[in-house]
């Protein structure tokens, strides 16, 4: 692995907070984008079934205050197209051995989506850096917290079911990050650009986690 790679995953371990975009429209991907940074998010991914993703990731990806990372990734092709235009660190909604494989080579931290304990332990031998615990369970602190008993070398970072009200409790049962997604990006607030209130909602999870013990 890279120094960047190495790089990023500190990064994304010592964040562990991450924004995830996934819109219609591509200005409004960017303003809302630009909102969260401005809230104090280190971490950004925009999904590329986003329309632009890749334009979005390539602006992004110049500011060096920030990690840029690429999701809903379902191919190698996908893969070094991302990490052309500046994606350090790829995710998937599934595993898929070969996507984990181009992500390695090409030196970007490898997060592909799994469930089960047997989907999470495939992922992590074929080489994943993080594991996105997708879909949500009902319960998102109480599975983690199983998971993370016997299969503590795991980094686990949920993303569907994460919100505001508890992070701070999937955090403290043991994943190694947590992903936002509609909870940060309502669908209210991008139908009406109302990017003032991502921020601020981007800026009280910051807060809120930056007070938190551990």
């Amino acid at each position: 692995m890279t120094n960047q790679h190495d790089e990023t995953l500190t990064a994304i371990t010592n964040a562990r907070l991450l924004a995830i975009l996934r819109t219609t429209d591509q200005q409004r991907a960017d303003d809302a984008a630009s909102a969260v940074i401005d809230g104090g998010f280190k971490l950004v991914e925009f999904t590329m079934n986003t329309p632009g993703a890749l334009d979005l990731i390539r602006k992004f990806a110049k500011d060096s205050s920030i990690i840029v990372g690429a999701g809903t990734v379902l191919s190698p092709e996908h893969v070094r197209q991302a990490v052309d235009a500046g994606a350090r660190f790829i995710v998937s909604p599934h595993t898929d051995p070969a996507v984990i494989t181009a992500s390695r080579e090409c030196g970007v931290v490898s997060v592909p989506g799994a469930y089960s304990p047997s989907e999470m332990m495939q992922a992590h031998h074929a080489g994943a850096d993080i594991i996105k615990l997708f879909p949500a369970p009902a319960d998102i602190a109480q599975y983690v917290r199983q998971l993370v008993g016997p299969l503590p070398h795991l980094r686990i970072l949920p993303t569907a079911g994460v919100t505001p009200a508890n992070f701070q409790a999937v955090l403290a049962a043991g994943a190694f990050g947590v992903g936002f997604v509609s909870s940060l990006f309502t669908p209210e607030d991008i139908a009406a650009k109302n990017f003032d209130a991502i921020r601020q909602r981007a800026a009280s999870i910051v807060a809120v986690h930056q007070q938190s013990p551990g």
